[in-house]
């Protein structure tokens, strides 16, 4: 039997939900998104990993010229710097408007880095159906690598539902540093 998702209102801020965060992962042009920051920071993660896989395409081509590995390989290292920012700017957001009961059980990851791991497998499960994130479909291919990349992702949509459900019934608290 399904589970509800309990909204994860603390006080008068609600952390996105596991349906929002997909939604906002996949539509870049979603109104909802903008309606709050974590979500418009959600979807800059997947455009992030996107680049990112894109270029370690480029850097492990067969005969991929020196010079074109060297640009893909800054590009990745540039990415992954901006995708350290956009983790600390849902952090920094946390920080602000999440308030935690003082003694509830510290979350091992930041809610920021739980969101950027869920952008990684989202950007893996599109491609392992042959579809690329904001060029849209291709022709589906489900093979076992599909599968396996799209439970993955369900297994950390799931993770991140009780995530924030424990955080919204202050039974953990997400750690801020």
């Amino acid at each position: 039997m399904p589970t509800e998702y309990a909204a994860g209102r603390i006080g008068a801020v609600e952390l996105p939900s596991p349906v929002a965060l997909l939604r906002a992962f996949r539509e870049p042009d979603d109104p909802k998104r903008h309606r709050h920051r974590v979500l418009a920071v959600a979807h800059e993660l997947v455009e992030c990993h996107e680049c990112r896989y894109n270029a370690l395409l480029a850097a492990h081509a067969p005969n991929a010229p020196s010079g074109c590995v060297a640009r893909s390989l800054q590009l990745v290292d540039d990415t992954d710097a901006h995708r350290t920012e956009l983790v600390g700017r849902i952090d920094n957001w946390v920080a602000t408007h999440v308030q935690h009961r003082t003694g509830a059980s510290l979350h091992t990851e930041t809610l920021g880095a739980v969101i950027d791991r869920m952008a990684a497998k989202w950007v893996a499960a599109q491609h392992a159906l042959g579809m690329s994130t904001p060029a849209g479909p291709h022709p589906l291919q489900l093979d076992d690598d599909a599968q396996l990349q799209w439970s993955r992702l369900a297994e950390l949509a799931d993770g991140y539902k009780d995530l924030i459900t424990d955080v919204a019934e202050h039974r953990r608290r997400l750690p801020v540093w």
